[in-house]
């Protein structure tokens, strides 16, 4: 059960967030929660609505196409879905804050959200940026992009990488494996992606956003191919933002777990200490 008193310090935290995006001339949008065609990525499974539709994972396509109508900078806080993960760290229906800023790269959003983390806690001090390639020559012995394997990969970072995070306060995971890219530029052989830590416990995840049409399209195809393998559901591909990609030149954007974030305010040990639950 919530905790009531955690639930006004949420609400402060959650104004506070709006004043800095405001105060850095963001535009705060809204976009729908029922979308048409989520972004197929493995593992991540949008629940279905009625006879058609979902309740979208992010609002990562939908805020992309407002960039490519010429939109700089937005931001947006709100309900997100994914089928089945619960626990003291995963709800069914959480709440999230993505943001984007078109011309600019992942370094930048890392700026931002540096600043935001020093608004929210002055005293947390500066966070500190390690590569993956290094935290996997150093926590988990070997070079993912020696030999890349998808499943010791994604198993040496919730055994080995995020425990040896823990007591490191704010980390940045810089550059990932190729294979990893997901929605994120590749280039000089990383992907530009990092995932933000607090003690081990990931908040955001960051991309300098892949704005080509036909290489996007590619890594979706081998992503529905990859879950059809899994015997995960199959998506329809949103053609509109396919179209948008290349009106928006260039762009970077971040994804941040509201509820994660107010658990590492405030201490709360569960997500259920800090949201109400159904």
């Amino acid at each position: 059960m919530c905790n009531p008193a955690l639930l006004v310090r949420r609400a402060e935290i959650v104004r506070r967030i709006r004043a800095f995006f405001d105060g850095q001339g963001f535009v705060e949008v809204e976009t729908p929660v029922r979308i048409a065609a989520p972004a197929p990525e493995c593992h991540i499974d949008c629940p279905p609505v009625g006879t058609g539709g979902f309740l979208r994972a992010s609002p990562e396509l939908q805020m992309k196409k407002l960039l490519a109508q010429g939109m700089d900078r937005l931001y947006q806080i709100g309900p997100c879905f994914r089928d089945g993960e619960k626990g003291s760290r995963h709800n069914p229906e959480f709440t999230m804050i993505e943001w984007y800023r078109r011309a600019a790269d992942y370094s930048a959003i890392a700026d931002d959200l540096t600043r935001l983390m020093e608004v929210l806690r002055p005293a947390g001090g500066v966070p500190r940026k390690l590569t993956v390639r290094e935290a996997y020559r150093r926590f988990a012995g070997w070079d993912p992009w020696q030999a890349f394997d998808a499943d010791r990969f994604d198993y040496d970072m919730a055994t080995k990488i995020e425990p040896a995070l823990a007591g490191l306060g704010g980390v940045f995971l810089m550059d990932y494996p190729p294979a990893c890219a997901s929605l994120a530029v590749v280039r000089d052989g990383v992907a530009q992606r990092w995932e933000y830590y607090e003690n081990g416990m990931e908040l955001a995840n960051c991309f300098t956003e892949l704005c080509e049409s036909d290489e996007q399209r590619r890594r979706f195809a081998a992503a529905k191919a990859e879950r059809a393998a899994l015997g995960e559901a199959d998506y329809p591909l949103d053609e509109d933002f396919f179209a948008a990609l290349p009106e928006i030149g260039s762009a970077a954007g971040v994804a941040l777990g509201i509820d994660r974030l107010v658990m590492v305010l405030t201490g709360a040990q569960t997500i259920a200490d800090v949201r109400v639950l159904d």
